[in-house]
């Protein structure tokens, strides 16, 4: 009897107890859980090693796995980077025609196959990713550097540089490679840098500044041709003015030597009308409008004036004709 109540006590503690069991029981499911499964973001791509050897590639979403150490999740970011490779690695080459330049590109890439890399790695690590890009990039950037001349890479003519066919070649030297050996994707190839070595740098401006004093003289020669044709242009359009001018001022002068010769013939038949129109026209300019003159009326043009006397002399002559 007694053994019965005491496992009936016990029940009673247990019902008692059931929300500490309950919550334990949940934690113990969630570290399960978080134990067997892991989450893939949608910017990752991941590889599944059991036991060191590749058991799967994961893509975005929740997946299980067994804990370590007998599987292992490694993560690689599938976004694009941009790498501009090891500043050490910036080094010196030569163009087409021997000029020694100093340059560096960078590359824009993504990874699109983890497998593929991962196999590729001794450390499933990013940085040995770039390490092998970055091989590459240094043999293919001296090798397209090589087959373009200097006035390509740096002029002060645009239509003469050549910048962007440079890094489409050589992005067409990395990309195939890099895709087919460590499964990276590369979508562009830049020039970051471009220089001169110290010893060439006033060189090479000295023969820029040289061609540019050509092309200067080259404009001022031009300058001076055409103002030499403007003034040419110019005089000669003057003396044909002036030549025109002189003929209509002859045609004028000649048509007016015809009239005054008109005129001149009728004065001869009536030399005492053209005295009268002579003295008349004197007067006019003489004496203006509203003027009043004290003159002695005997000499010309002021015996006008004399009207009676005039007009008297002027019937005794026609009696006497």
């Amino acid at each position: 009897m007694e053994e019965k109540k005491m496992s009936g006590k016990d029940k009673l503690k247990i019902l008692q107890h059931w929300p500490t069991l309950l919550l334990g029981l949940i934690v113990s499911v969630i570290f399960l859980f978080a134990i067997f499964t892991f989450q893939v973001k949608s910017t990752e791509s991941v590889v599944i090693t059991t036991l060191g050897k590749i058991s799967g590639v994961k893509e975005a979403g929740l997946h299980f796995c067994w804990p370590y150490p007998f599987q292992k999740v490694h993560r690689f970011d599938n976004r694009y980077h941009c790498f501009d490779g090891s500043t050490g690695k910036i080094e010196e080459t030569y163009t087409a025609d021997g000029q020694p330049i100093v340059a560096g590109i960078f590359v824009v890439y993504k990874i699109v196959d983890a497998e593929k890399l991962f196999k590729s790695l001794a450390i499933p690590d990013i940085s040995q990713a770039e390490d092998k890009i970055n091989s590459q990039m240094r043999t293919v950037k001296n090798a397209v550097l090589g087959k373009f001349k200097f006035e390509e890479l740096v002029n002060t003519n645009p239509k003469k540089m050549k910048i962007d066919e440079i890094e489409t070649e050589m992005k067409k030297g990395i990309s195939p490679i890099v895709l087919d050996k460590y499964g990276i994707q590369v979508e562009f190839v830049g020039i970051k840098v471009l220089n001169l070595p110290d010893k060439n740098t006033e060189n090479v401006f000295n023969r820029m500044k040289a061609e540019r004093n050509v092309v200067a003289e080259q404009f001022r020669a031009d300058g001076k041709s055409e103002a030499t044709n403007i003034r040419i242009q110019a005089d000669n359009n003057r003396k044909l003015k002036l030549a025109e001018a002189e003929a209509q001022a002859k045609q004028i002068k000649a048509e007016g030597d015809a009239k005054a010769a008109s005129y001149y013939s009728i004065f001869k038949e009536e030399p005492e009308l053209a005295a009268f129109l002579r003295k008349l026209e004197s007067l006019r300019k003489i004496i203006p409008n509203k003027t009043t003159l004290i003159l002695n009326t005997d000499y010309a043009p002021f015996d006008l004036l004399k009207l009676d006397q005039n007009l008297s002399s002027d019937k005794e002559a026609k009696k006497t004709k």
